[in-house]
């Protein structure tokens, strides 16, 4: 049996059960959770949507920030959102997905037991709203047996470099967040590269990273919701806003967009 010991491992095949295989809905006895998240971003519009399994418990939710106007909606059923491979329908939004760069993945240990990610670099087509749209983002794919308590700080975007390179990036603290084999990555041109710990500021305005890059966050909206059920509970603020500032190894953004998030969560 794979000893959770070699963890993490990324971009490598753990032995675990990961998706698209199987997972228990128990083990070490713990739940499995499981989402599909999709964040798309641009200078006129940001979205998101997401599909999440905690044990039995169904949620879905997507959200839009046109620069003026944030429109958002939760439910607590299958069917409220579609987020396939190659499609995604949700809110008025009806957008067709191409692969827009490197796919990474990571296992990590987490509490007794262990997780998986993996983040796909997409390109979406298509309309919100009727309007015609194309944007950049990532397709966020985990599953797990997370620790009872888990905290995570997060956030993801697209830009660009002065030069007109091709920026995708995604940083966490919380989870998948080993000093090597972390799901922190830099997509420079479809390439990915992983990047060195990192540190939020509390009001997540920034991220600092250990060569002391700095990325600078303006919030523009902000997304948040509480819910207790007792035997789960979730608190959680994600804005979307703009991204400037300097990444590992001296890479500008000239312009970026994405959101942050914090989240505390007992499930």
């Amino acid at each position: 049996m794979p000893s959770l010991d070699d963890l993490p491992l990324r971009n490598r095949p753990s032995g675990l059960p990961v998706p698209p295989a199987h997972m228990a809905l128990l083990r070490d006895r713990r739940p499995l959770k499981r989402w599909r998240y999709l964040g798309l971003y641009g200078e006129e519009l940001m979205l998101c949507a997401a599909n999440v399994r905690v044990g039995v418990l169904p949620q879905a939710f997507w959200a839009t920030w046109d620069r003026k106007q944030l429109r958002e909606k939760t439910v607590f059923r299958p069917g409220g959102v579609v987020l396939a491979d190659s499609r995604a329908r949700f809110g008025g939004a009806e957008l067709a997905l191409t692969p827009d760069g490197d796919a990474m993945e990571v296992t990590s240990r987490h509490g007794d037991s262990y997780i998986w990610t993996r983040k796909q670099p997409v390109r979406a087509t298509g309309t919100v709203d009727g309007r015609a749209v194309e944007l950049r983002g990532l397709l966020d794919d985990s599953a797990g047996y997370h620790a009872r308590r888990t905290n995570w700080r997060w956030c993801a975007g697209v830009g660009e470099t002065p030069a007109g390179n091709a920026l995708a990036f995604n940083i966490v603290v919380g989870v998948h967040d080993a000093p090597v084999g972390s799901e922190r990555t830099l997509w420079i041109d479809g390439v990915a590269q992983e990047l060195p710990p990192a540190r939020f500021d509390e009001d997540l305005s920034t991220v600092t990273f250990d060569d002391n890059s700095v990325l600078t966050f303006a919030e523009e909206a902000r997304r948040a919701r509480a819910d207790d059920f007792k035997l789960f509970a979730s608190d959680y603020v994600q804005p979307f806003g703009a991204f400037s500032g300097t990444l590992p190894g001296g890479t500008i953004v000239a312009r970026g967009w994405g959101v942050m998030e914090a989240h505390a969560v007992r499930w």
